[in-house]
């Protein structure tokens, strides 16, 4: 018989806890606590209680908890020993039919990673979708993770508790996170098609980026939305409403990635409003309003170095002259265009009209750490921060390490080395505006183990979701570039490369999803957007807004250990789907 959570909303405190048993490992006073708590607005909200019962426990009761849970492939294991939610865990996962190799791999970690942080590691082992992780899988991990230094790892393992404790819950109310389990179906189908074995490449308008359109379309199609591929290889999707006269509502992301990209970047923004279209096309359900879904052909910029040309067809931004621009083979854009089947002619025809449109939202994985570090599945975006970016050049003297003394030296990587840390220093301030530094690229042309450096080359990217906070760390930056090199008697040449502003999401749409956010369970929680997004590009359009999902493994992303689960996917569609049942036009 399956639980509800209404039983458990109204169940004695005892019946609450035994109704728990076995969600968390021997640990009963988690249930205890989260009774206290009662009533839950629904499941989210009640996962996200459960959890925080753990996050704000102590160190030795969190401690008690991460050892309390067996090894994988263990002694309890071999003795039979384990709890019935862990043996069929570890069952799932084919732990029970290690070869001999694997096993002995897998004792040899349980032994180095209980050395190493004196707890065993805990691995939600049946993983994003619920359907288990491979062996292969499981053993990189383990490996990867025993890298982590001690606090992050203890984080980690705390995480993966939740996310054990998450799809128990999910089996004793008998609940499945379908749009969310649609999402990461779709993209592990498009994630297979790629111009690179072995890794997830796909990039504008090759054969692989055709199929993937393709692809997207069909599912477009199979949810009930009116579908065409635009001139530039967007696939546009509209979900008509019964008011041929109505505006149209935005979203949509792209579909293309960087080289031996994630699952996700993009493409969630395309999959989860088809999912979320689908489930109101089951229901014979309309919205006062179009709907459309646009999987932008381009925005990594990675064949053409040129970026969100898809989502600049749509503004009528798309600069004619980028049709010249030729790949790494010598084949311009304007060719690959025609062969693709597309008329050029017909891009400034995409152009949308302003008046035609009601606003923009745009569904992404967040690309970083900081939901996954305040477990919390979603946040709404603020801004998408400005961008200034600067290749800088410093002359100094080459001349013999062992007969120039230390005060007579004109040393280029030191100065370089002075201006990174104060790139470092200087952007840890106005966090408020989520302001960023980085020296990406660092090189000593011509350098050897005994001449002092006498040229050194780095790039400089300063970041933030206000333009006034960006710019003012940029002049002191350059400034200081110059008083470093003054005082060093080093030469210096500034070359900027980018200058982009930020684009702030519109208080009225970001309203709205707060209050789909809250009754989705979820706390809202507000971040600006560090890397750019197509919702930058359409901004020139039309008001946008963004709400992200969170990103697994540390936030790694631009990477094939990008992740997020069904479960967060899911969060993301019903906010998305209570936005637009609840969606009010601007006045």
């Amino acid at each position: 018989m399956t639980t509800t959570l209404e039983q458990l909303n109204a169940a004695e405190t005892s019946a609450f806890i035994a109704a728990l048993h076995g969600i968390y490992e021997h640990s009963p006073w988690i249930p205890e606590r989260a009774a206290l708590q009662r009533p839950f607005r629904n499941l989210t909200a009640f996962k996200l209680a459960l959890h925080k019962v753990v996050t704000d426990a102590s160190r030795a009761e969190q401690l008690g908890l991460i050892r309390a849970h067996p090894e994988l492939a263990g002694r309890a294991a071999i003795a039979g020993e384990l709890t019935a939610e862990s043996t069929g865990e570890q069952a799932k996962a084919g732990l029970n039919l290690c070869s001999p190799e694997e096993f002995a791999r897998l004792q040899q970690l349980n032994a180095d990673y209980n050395a190493k942080f004196g707890f065993p590691f805990i691995l939600a082992v049946k993983g994003p979708t619920g359907a288990g992780l491979t062996r292969q899988q499981i053993i990189a991990t383990f490996a990867r993770r025993l890298r982590n230094q001690p606090e992050d790892e203890l984080r980690e393992a705390l995480r993966q508790i939740g996310r054990i404790a998450e799809m128990r819950i999910n089996d004793l109310l008998g609940y499945r996170p379908v749009m969310g389990a649609t999402v990461m179906q779709w993209a592990e189908e498009i994630g297979a098609l790629s111009e690179d074995e072995g890794a997830l490449t796909c990039t504008y308008l090759t054969e692989t980026h055709q199929r993937t359109a393709e692809q997207i379309a069909q599912w477009m199609r199979e949810a009930g939305m009116h579908v065409h591929i635009d001139a530039v290889g967007n696939v546009v999707g509209r979900y008509l409403s019964t008011d041929p006269q109505a505006r149209t509502l935005l979203t949509g992301s792209h579909y293309d990635t960087v080289r031996n990209g994630g699952k996700y970047d993009g493409r969630e923004g395309i999959l989860l409003p088809i999912a979320v279209v689908k489930h109101l096309h089951e229901r014979g359900e309309t919205l006062p309003f179009h709907f459309e879904v646009i999987g932008f052909s381009e925005e990594e910029g990675v064949r053409f170095k040129s970026t969100f040309l898809g989502s600049n067809a749509v503004t009528g931004h798309f600069d004619m002259k980028l049709l010249d621009l030729q790949d790494k083979d010598g084949i311009s854009m304007r060719e690959v265009i025609t062969q693709a089947g597309h008329d050029v002619a017909a891009i400034p025809q995409i152009a949308r009209d302003p008046a035609d449109i009601l606003g923009y939202v745009e569904v992404h994985i967040e690309q970083g750490p900081v939901l996954l570090n305040r477990d919390l599945p979603v946040g709404i975006v603020t801004s998408i921060a400005g961008s200034s970016r600067y290749l800088v050049e410093l002359k100094g003297v080459a001349s013999h390490a062992g007969t120039t003394p230390m005060d007579m030296r004109k040393d280029a990587a030191a100065a370089a080395a002075e201006i990174i840390l104060y790139v470092e220093q200087r952007c840890s301030q106005d966090q408020h505006a989520a302001l960023v530094g980085t020296v990406g690229q660092l090189q000593v042309p011509r350098g050897s183990t005994n001449v002092i450096p006498g040229g050194c080359q780095l790039s400089l990217d300063i970041r933030a979701a206000v333009d006034e906070v960006r710019m003012a760390a940029v002049k002191d930056v350059l400034g200081k570039i110059e008083e470093i090199c003054g005082r060093r008697s080093i030469d210096f040449k500034l070359e900027e490369t980018l200058s982009a502003p930020a684009a702030p999401c519109a208080p009225w749409l970001m309203d709205q999803l707060r209050a789909a956010t809250e009754r989705a369970g979820v706390t809202p929680f507000e971040l600006a957007s560090g890397a750019g997004h197509d919702a930058m590009a359409i901004a020139k359009l039309t008001d946008v807004c963004m709400l992200f999902t969170r990103c697994g493994n540390g936030g790694i992303s631009h990477n094939p250990l990008e992740t997020m689960t069904a479960d967060d996917a899911e969060v993301s569609g019903q906010i998305l789907l209570d936005f637009l049942r609840s969606f009010e036009v601007k006045r």
